[in-house]
């Protein structure tokens, strides 16, 4: 084989390893961010563009406490429930004074209904200088398909998920959770 060949054949293999797992997840700190449902998976994977790292559930849930958490949804779907112990901080006017003492190289995860929203604030905190911030892949809606707890603002347990509306809905899969709009 040819040194142009040899050269090539490894690209075309690079390719080919590369769009195997394209539409599958990305990959974030040696971890696959995906959804378990492959329709959602390919619907999330639609609506990122990936101007943020993503994080994985299964990787948040497993380290939780090394993360500052901040749900970027509005009010009323905050109130409806949220991750454990993640803050409110809002989209349409996010609540940046609550960043005021926050290390600008903290680890920050943030996370809406299935990652749109979140991806954007996400650009916004990278552009004012935080240097960690990852979007949770799925967000809120694969979080609960998990199964993984979720809590009210009064810090009690609950089942309930705000899917922002009907449409939106479809994509909480897991059934133990009751549907909010």
């Amino acid at each position: 084989m040819t040194k142009t060949n040899s050269l090539l054949f490894n690209l075309l293999a690079l390719l080919l390893m590369a769009s195997s797992t394209f539409g599958q997840g990305q990959w974030v700190e040696g971890t696959m961010a995906g959804c378990q449902d492959p329709e959602f998976n390919r619907k999330v994977n639609k609506v990122l563009n990936y101007s943020v790292d993503v994080i994985g559930v299964q990787e948040l849930q497993k380290n939780l406490s090394d993360y500052v958490v901040l749900d970027i949804r509005e009010k009323e779907e905050y109130g409806t429930s949220h991750i454990p112990g993640a803050v409110y901080f809002g989209y349409d006017d996010p609540e940046y004074h609550l960043l005021d003492n926050i290390n600008k190289d903290t680890p920050i995860v943030v996370y809406c209904s299935i990652g749109y929203r979140s991806e954007k604030m996400g650009e916004k905190l990278l552009k004012r200088g935080y240097t960690k911030v990852v979007n949770l892949y799925g967000s809120i809606f694969e979080w609960a398909n998990c199964g993984y707890p979720l809590e009210t603002p009064q810090d009690q347990s609950t089942n309930q998920v705000h899917t922002y509306n009907k449409k939106w809905s479809k994509w909480l899969l897991n059934e133990g959770y009751e549907k909010v709009w």
